[in-house]
């Protein structure tokens, strides 16, 4: 499915949040699709299965995934109008850290917008001769 990153300064549950809600968002786990077992998961990226259990718990909250009572835990179905509020306000400090952050860094003004338009025609980099950084 992922692997886990030991060396990242982002914790490991972080890390799981953040590779499941992209597999969700890049369609690779179609809605309703069947998640693996808490149990499992932890065994197959050795880690604690707390840790494992604390993501999909905030993965259900987010409303990422939801969970069937003795049956399993779910992608959840996407929802156009579900706007969460408190997200778009985290994710646009987010943006705003890094506009800031590579003004600082010297980069004019027109290139940042260049970029931040480049980035959301391209949220996944998908298009040719594109390049993803690595983490």
């Amino acid at each position: 499915m992922f692997q886990i990153n030991l060396r990242s300064q982002q914790s490991i549950y972080e890390q799981i949040i953040d590779n499941i809600k992209e597999l969700i968002i890049r369609g690779v786990l179609e809605e309703d699709s069947e998640l693996p077992s808490i149990r499992e998961l932890s065994r197959s990226l050795t880690v604690n299965p707390n840790t494992v259990q604390k993501a999909f718990k905030e993965l259900e909250r987010e409303g990422f995934i939801y969970k069937v009572k003795g049956r399993g835990t779910f992608v959840s179905p996407r929802r156009e109008q579900q706007v969460d509020p408190a997200a778009v306000k985290k994710i646009s400090a987010d943006i705003r850290n890094s506009v800031q952050e590579l003004s600082y860094l010297g980069l004019p003004q027109a290139d940042i917008e260049k970029l931040v338009a480049d980035i959301a025609a391209d949220p996944f980099g998908s298009k040719a001769g594109s390049s993803k950084e690595e983490d």
